[in-house]
């Protein structure tokens, strides 16, 4: 049996994406979904190495953006315990994710305040 997920990516005229998106009809997902950004990691066994394809569009916003890199490091927590058992670990990638939100978000926070103060 095979599976595919597809994905669309519309680009401007200087190659940066407008419009993300994907289906996975074997999964359910018939119809193509918008997103606004995608990281893909692939990892080739033969040469020991992850391949990765990061896209985003241009109006994700940088709030999203640290909400998307929490919620992928938070799931890659739950992702490696169910491929390894290894609890500790993950437990250190969920509260590394959390650190990580609460930093961006605060740096965030203080670059938004000082574009309001000039």
């Amino acid at each position: 049996m095979r599976s595919n997920i597809n994905l669309q990516v519309e680009l401007d005229e200087d190659k940066m994406p407008e419009t993300i998106e994907w289906s996975a009809p074997g999964g359910g997902v018939d119809t193509m979904q918008r997103a606004k950004g995608v990281l893909l990691g692939l990892w080739d066994g033969e040469e020991k190495s992850a391949l990765r394809i990061d896209l985003w569009t241009k109006n994700m916003m940088v709030d999203e953006m640290n909400e998307f890199f929490f919620q992928t490091l938070f799931g890659m927590a739950d992702t490696y315990v169910r491929a390894t058992k290894n609890t500790e670990l993950a437990a250190e990638l969920r509260e590394f994710a959390k650190d990580f939100l609460k930093k961006a978000n605060d740096a965030l926070e203080k670059e938004e305040k000082a574009e309001a103060n000039q």
